[in-house]
């Protein structure tokens, strides 16, 4: 082996110690160290096979205690689906709050533009989401949309509020499907498992799927529903009107069409069996 070979294979062994010791450590850091150039640094990375990958955030990093609970719940649910197939998934019911803005700047995906070569690269002033913005209560199944309520400027979600919510969620569907047995499906927010709430639902005869604490990855309203709405918001104003929000946010939901809403809730089972697979950490998208 020549001795260009020797230092070629000498610096590659000193860049991986390096980034062993500091997965931070950046290109101009290794070839300052070493001395070499950026670009040789680079390719020796690369044919290292490092990369940089960033960190996924995640709502909460899960104990064993969450995992457990997570994997019971799930494989619970597995059962059942696989016992009664489809029709469990059709007699569920999927509800859950946030917050839409009345502002909400575009992504950087959804700026992008074919350009000439030649042509003047765009520019585009930084924005931030509007800090006015109204809270809302989407209800739906796999057929649609049932309910979607919205809290006044100042309000805030609270167990006798939810209750009334559901009063009216249990008008909708009377008129949508009348007759059919209930199953809900929502998070373990203080409102939505509070005394008064569990009391309410059981006199309403529906049933309450037990719901893994801090699983926003098996709720349907979060890993389906209110990204695909606040994703037709962005970029659009509403000038500060809380009538013109509430407008556009029902226009979103009524406009996402029946396979929209039977794609997320027929999404569940695959994601309870990811979850049972992965011994109860977070399913990826």
């Amino acid at each position: 082996m020549s001795l260009g070979a020797v230092a070629l294979e000498r610096n590659k062994e000193r860049v991986d110690e390096i980034i062993q010791d500091d997965r931070r450590v950046t290109v101009d850091a290794i070839a300052g160290t070493l001395g070499i150039g950026h670009n040789a640094v680079q390719e020796m990375i690369e044919s290292l096979g490092h990369r940089k990958v960033c960190a996924r955030w995640v709502p909460r990093l899960l104990t064993e205690d969450h995992k457990g609970q997570r994997k019971a719940i799930t494989s619970e649910r597995l059962q059942r689906y696989r016992h009664e197939g489809d029709d469990f998934l059709l007699h569920i019911v999927t509800g859950d709050e946030s917050w839409f803005h009345y502002f909400k700047p575009e992504t950087k995906r959804q700026n992008v533009e074919c350009h000439h070569l030649h042509s003047p690269s765009k520019k585009k002033a930084k924005t931030v989401p509007s800090a006015a913005k109204v809270m809302g209560t989407i209800f739906w199944d796999a057929e649609g949309l049932i309910l979607a309520k919205f809290l006044e400027p100042g309000q805030t979600i609270t167990a006798a509020r939810y209750v009334q919510t559901l009063h009216k969620l249990r008008f909708a569907l009377r008129d949508k499907h009348p007759g059919r047995n209930i199953i809900i499906v929502h998070d373990n927010a203080c409102p939505h498992t509070a005394h008064l709430t569990s009391e309410a639902i059981a006199k309403m005869g529906w049933e309450v799927l037990p719901h893994p604490s801090y699983s926003p990855d098996l709720a349907p309203s979060d890993y389906h529903l209110f990204g695909f709405v606040k994703d037709q918001l962005r970029g659009h104003h509403y000038k500060e009107s809380t009538e013109a929000i509430q407008k556009a946010v029902r226009q979103c939901l009524r406009m996402a069409g029946t396979e929209f809403y039977r794609r997320g809730i027929f999404k569940l089972p695959e994601r309870w069996e990811k979850c049972v697979e992965r011994c109860g950490n977070y399913v990826e998208k």
